[in-house]
Formats: C-alpha cells, sequence, structure tokens
C-alpha cells in the first residue's frame, strides 16, 4: 500500500492560514490503513489545526468529509459539490489524490497534509515497511520475493556488498542486509542455482527514464 506520513502541524497550519473556510478531505483507502488519511485522523486534525499559537490572524472554519478513493476521478466528479463557501481544500490523501483533486477542483486550491513516503507492507501492528520502489521492472522471481532495489541500500542486483556483516547492511545495525534475507530465503527454497545468475543491468527506463509513467489497458472485444 502507499505510506504517508502526517506533515508538522506548523507546516499545515502555514497553508490554511488565510482561508476563511476549508474543507478536511480524508481518504478511505491506503492512508485509511496506515492510521494516516482516515476520518478518525481528519477530525483530529482538524481540532489540532483551531489551536490559536498556530495562527497570527484568524482561525479558519473548518469543515471534515471523507472520499473513499481521491485517486479516481469518477469518485471525485461525484464529490466536487464542495460545501458552501469552502475556498480551499485540505487533502490526506497520497500525492496521487491530492493532485486528482486538483486537476477536478481547478478554481480551488488543493493543499496537501501528508508527505507520501513508500509503498510498504504491515510487518506488524503499527509498523509499515517499505517493500516496492515501483520500478516498473519487477525482479522478484530471481529474489526470492524481497526487492534488491527497494530494500538494498546500494540496489546492488548480484549479492551483498563488503559492507553487509552478520545480515546487517552497513549504514546501521538495525537494518537487514537485503541480501542476506535473499540468500537465506533462496536456501530455504532449494534454489541458490538463482543466486549465481549474474543479473544483467537493469533498464531503468521503465522508472521513470521516460518520463511520468502511464498505464493504458484496452478493453477485450
Amino acid at each position: 500500500m502507499i505510506v504517508g506520513k502526517p506533515k508538522p502541524i506548523e507546516e499545515v497550519a502555514a497553508f490554511v492560514s488565510g482561508f476563511r473556510r476549508v474543507l478536511i478531505l480524508g481518504c478511505g483507502t491506503c492512508v485509511t490503513v496506515c492510521l494516516t488519511g482516515g476520518e478518525r485522523e481528519a477530525r483530529l486534525l482538524a481540532r489540532e489545526l483551531t489551536r490559536p499559537s498556530l495562527y497570527c490572524h484568524d482561525i479558519p472554519a473548518f469543515e471534515v468529509r471523507t472520499l473513499e478513493r481521491q485517486c479516481e476521478r469518477d469518485m471525485v466528479r461525484a464529490f466536487a459539490d464542495l460545501p458552501r463557501d469552502c475556498d480551499a481544500v485540505l487533502s490526506l490523501a497520497c500525492g496521487a489524490g491530492v493532485q486528482t483533486l486538483a486537476s477536478i477542483l481547478p478554481q480551488t486550491p488543493v493543499l496537501p497534509a501528508l508527505n507520501t513516503t513508500f509503498l510498504g507492507a504491515l510487518d506488524e501492528p503499527g509498523v509499515w515497511r517499505e517493500k516496492c520502489y515501483g520500478c516498473g521492472d519487477c525482479m522478484l522471481a530471481f529474489t526470492a520475493g524481497i526487492c534488491p532495489v527497494a530494500r538494498c541500500a546500494k540496489r546492488l542486483f548480484n549479492g551483498p556488498c563488503g559492507g553487509s556483516r552478520d545480515g546487517k547492511c552497513e549504514i546501521g545495525r538495525d537494518v537487514d542486509c537485503a541480501w542476506a534475507l535473499i540468500v537465506s530465503r533462496l536456501t530455504e527454497l532449494n534454489r541458490l542455482d538463482l543466486y549465481e545468475r549474474i543479473l544483467p543491468p537493469k533498464d531503468w527506463s521503465a522508472d521513470r527514464g521516460s518520463g511520468p509513467r502511464v498505464l493504458m489497458r484496452s478493453e477485450e472485444t
């Protein structure tokens, strides 16, 4: 899922300062699951933003709503009727949701309340860890389902670097070496032959080498 982290409240207050009425719009999918962008978080943010110490002038009036998915244009269009006198939207969606809202509401400022951080998974209650970089050329079939692009600090494709020690990365003793995890998993699967393969240089054009990426699906006839 896409993981988001709340922006500092002072930064968000600076965004909305000067507006009279602001709609705080939660998003009901990814960021709800990681507990940063749902209905509950939107209401907590509205309460936090009413602190007088955050403003030099009048405090905006806030209204809270939630949209199931802010990154789907049809859902946003169905929601496009803003509350009366609303002069800004504060979105608790990922960056894709913020940009979709902005494209549907060209006359209304759409402001981000979150920093979009990574594609991650829930490893344990309350802990999300980055697992996927979204590189556009998945190599998990060769690395036992563990991504060296996202999980190796150096994005190495053919084994660990010389800084790996006792299964840990040189950047920190609390960081697992991705390739130690890969080798361990390949051993369990009896597929160490995959480790012996030399993977060719990665085609980074599938990442962002050709600009923003687009997926187009043609309908079957």
